[in-house]
């Protein structure tokens, strides 16, 4: 079903809010924050967001990671830089990890071969984990704390790193999870489950697919969008899936591509973690 019928060209971001029972998303081009009540423009492009406590949210943007105050719509100065703004790259999918860190990747506006990466923040500190990304995308974490996952869109393989239990800094090296090359589906934003279940939204596709833990098939669910572009959790029990899409590269009429789609009551999410900061 639709939740939002207001076109997105490049929707992204879902989130679920738990101390709101609300959900944010953002259209990545049109430098714009939705929720359902309402709409905030920046003069900044803004893709990912975790949130801090009842009344704000952390966002990233092209230059660095700021507060949100969701009553009063102000955008802080960023908190911290990503890395050098040269009008090159701006920031892509991102997600808070279960340390109260955020991760965040970066692209080049033109999706310029390996111009972006992934960073960690973390209690003040930020560093790049992953360099020579084309298209960051597909970050969420298992839920028994044990591993992260990503993927640079333009290989379609979904990596996965291990995470020191402690600190959750990657501690070993990130090997290829699901390879998803031969089926030519190419992976957009991801989120797991509550069952270590992992849904990945497809571009192109018109589909939200999810894989077990060893990387079978488990599931398809389409969305009436061709460009799926990330899922999250949310609703009172947290089994409803969120949909983004985009209209970006539709030929012809637009018909529901963009909307926000909602898939009542197909899985048992985790709920987002909070930054922390």
């Amino acid at each position: 079903m639709i939740f939002d019928d207001r076109p997105c060209s490049l929707g992204e971001g879902p989130l679920w809010h738990p101390a709101r029972g609300e959900l944010f998303w953002f259209d990545i081009n049109a430098r714009t924050l939705h929720s359902k009540a309402q709409s905030w423009t920046f003069d900044l492009s803004v893709s990912a967001a975790g949130w801090i406590d009842d009344a704000r949210l952390l966002i990233a943007s092209e230059i660095g990671l700021h507060r949100f105050d969701i009553a009063s719509g102000m955008l802080s100065e960023p908190i911290v830089a990503i890395e050098n703004y040269d009008n090159t790259t701006r920031s892509n999918d991102g997600r808070a990890d279960p340390w109260g860190g955020f991760w965040i990747g970066t692209m080049g506006f033109n999706a310029e071969p390996a111009a972006g990466a992934i960073y960690r923040f973390f209690r003040g500190e930020v560093r790049e984990l992953v360099s020579d990304v084309t298209i960051s995308n597909a970050i969420c974490f298992s839920p028994d704390r044990a591993y992260a996952h990503y993927t640079d869109t333009a290989t379609k393989q979904i990596m996965r790193a291990p995470l020191d239990p402690e600190t959750g800094w990657p501690n070993g090296a990130a090997q290829i999870w699901l390879d998803l090359n031969e089926a030519d589906l190419s992976p957009d934003g991801a989120i797991i489950d509550a069952d270590g279940n992992f849904c990945v939204a497809l571009w192109g596709a018109g589909c939200v697919n999810t894989y077990t833990q060893d990387g079978t098939l488990l599931a398809s669910h389409p969305v009436a969008g061709k460009h799926a572009t990330c899922p999250a959790f949310g609703g009172a029990y947290l089994s409803d899936l969120y949909v983004t899409s985009a209209t970006e590269g539709i030929d012809g009429p637009l018909g529901k591509n963009g909307m926000i789609f909602c898939l009542k009551g197909i899985g048992r999410g985790q709920k987002e973690h909070q930054v922390i900061l």
